[in-house]
């Protein structure tokens, strides 16, 4: 069901014909599909504003809407823009696909050719351990991706000759056909040039080494510096690193994946590393010192009597930095008591003793049992 052109367009039935056509200008571009490139209706958005402006700029069209309806534009010749093409509409309303610029080149008011093609984006990965990945490495890639031609210097056209501008579409790139909508003046349909294919110029004699494309395949040596902090399934962007564009145009963009592979001592939460410190049920009830490997440097741990399977002691900013920030995560030390097993009579017989001579008290949690529990679920 069609929605009402006033609501569409975001304006009062009394609005002007400036602040109409402003606010369809400022809705059209929030619309245009490489604006939302995963909202699959933008381009129905669009049409719909298109239809909504056709018939409340004219003062014709938008008197019998007021008075009529919708059924009031019946034999008025309002277009079907849902037939239309989105960048067909574009040049009805605009001259042009304001966005075409950014899509390659540009014609519109922005102004240029078309231009050529832009260089592919090109993924690489890079593998990596825990020691690099928290303190950040240098490290060579081997990138396959298209680079300018050395022989014509990525111009396409054979040394010492030139590109020429189109005859076709006298160097915009781009080629009109204009059509009559009868009462709504000319429709202006523009496509890519044949000819130079939005390049806005011509080789006639090409490069033979690249065959006029100004570009070859090639494998080149990029450095690439991980910054420190980064995480398994990150990627970095490298602008204009990726592979070389047709002539005129700019390169794409290289994208490296981290993976970082597992490490045998530690554990990453976010920020944090975690590690499990193991020990004997005795050395949990008579306390002991332990060795922790730190990233940085071993750290001396002094445990107390009666330490419980579970705690959790934490060393501030010994963990991971933060990625392109400040400050570090912490080091968390959760505690894994072991518990014996295959007893020897000897040692079945020692146990119950102890069980005997055991009472309530042995087995009292702290004062502060529950807020440490708390804690541990907070780290």
């Amino acid at each position: 069901m069609k929605r009402d052109y006033y609501d569409v367009l975001g304006v009062q039935r009394d609005a002007g014909e400036a602040e109409i056509k402003k606010s369809f200008r400022k809705l059209a571009r929030q619309f245009h599909p490489d604006v939302n490139p995963d909202d699959p209706e933008a381009e129905t958005n669009f049409k719909e504003l298109a239809e909504a402006y056709e018939v409340l700029s004219d003062d014709q069209t938008r008197a019998a809407y007021d008075r009529y309806g919708f059924d009031g534009l019946k034999g008025q010749g309002v277009p079907d823009f849902s037939q239309f093409g989105f960048s067909d509409l574009f040049d009805v309303f605009f001259g042009g696909d304001p966005f075409g610029a950014v899509r390659g080149g540009g014609n519109g008011p922005f102004g240029g050719a078309a231009g050529a093609p832009r260089g592919d984006d090109v993924e690489v990965q890079v593998d990596l351990d825990l020691v690099e990945a928290v303190f950040g490495v240098s490290r060579d890639v081997e990138v396959r991706a298209d680079v300018a031609c050395g022989t014509c210097e990525g111009s396409g056209a054979k040394p010492g000759t030139g590109r020429e501008s189109c005859p076709q579409c006298g160097g915009t790139g781009r080629t009109r056909e204009v059509s009559s909508l009868g009462g709504f003046g000319q429709f202006v349909r523009t496509s890519t040039c044949s000819l130079c294919r939005g390049q806005g110029s011509i080789v006639r004699e090409p490069c033979e080494k690249c065959r006029g494309t100004g570009r070859r395949r090639a494998t080149r040596t990029v450095t690439v510096e991980v910054p420190a902090g980064i995480d398994d399934g990150q990627r970095l962007r490298l602008t204009g690193r990726g592979g070389a564009g047709g002539p005129g145009a700019r390169p794409g963009d290289l994208y490296v994946l981290a993976r970082v592979g597992p490490d045998q001592r530690f554990a990453r939460d976010g920020n944090d590393l975690v590690y499990r410190l193991d020990l004997t049920m005795v050395d949990a009830a008579l306390g002991m010192k332990a060795v922790v490997p730190a990233l940085d440097g071993d750290i001396e741990l002094k445990l107390a009597p009666g330490s419980q399977p579970g705690d959790v002691k934490v060393f501030r900013n010994r963990g991971v930095p933060v990625l392109q920030g400040y400050g570090r995560g912490d080091l968390r030390v959760v505690l894994n008591v072991t518990v014996p097993r295959h007893l020897g009579d000897e040692q079945r017989e020692l146990l119950q003793r102890f069980e005997e001579l055991s009472t309530d008290k042995n087995y009292q949690p702290d004062e502060g049992f529950l807020d440490k529990l708390r804690a541990a679920f907070r780290q």
